[in-house]
């Protein structure tokens, strides 16, 4: 069976996931999970759909992800695993949409408006 690609995004960040079974190797942009991310956080919440729905150790991952800041990616890596999952799994879809990781985070940056400094900053008031 050839492993499907799944999309998960996230901001502006964008991953493509394959999930095929294994020993629970995660590579990440051809580097290791790791040392992709440096933080903690950034790394558990990579893994969390792997942690809810207890297969950690049993699929490997390749990922490729483009676009947006770490957290941004992880977010969308964890999108696109839940997703992988699910194809590989139906019977893991309630865990995953029960912990929240089937649902695609709609919050993206707002845009800056003209005649201020940034999206909802104004620059300075003066009186006279």
């Amino acid at each position: 069976m050839q492993p499907r690609v799944h999309v998960g995004r996230r901001k502006t960040s964008i991953a493509r996931v394959k999930i095929s079974d294994g020993s629970g190797k995660i590579l990440i942009n051809n580097r290791p999970l790791d040392q992709y991310f440096g933080l903690d956080i950034l790394r558990n919440e990579v893994l969390k759909p792997f942690a809810v729905t207890n297969t950690v150790g049993r699929y490997d991952a390749k990922i490729n992800v483009e676009g947006g800041g770490p957290t941004g990616q992880a977010g969308a890596i964890k999108l696109g695993i839940a997703r992988s999952l699910v194809a590989l799994d139906g019977d893991l879809r309630s865990s995953l949409r029960g912990a929240g990781l089937l649902t695609r985070d709609p919050r993206m940056v707002e845009r800056k408006k003209y005649g201020q400094k940034k999206a909802r900053k104004r620059f300075q008031f003066s009186k006279r």
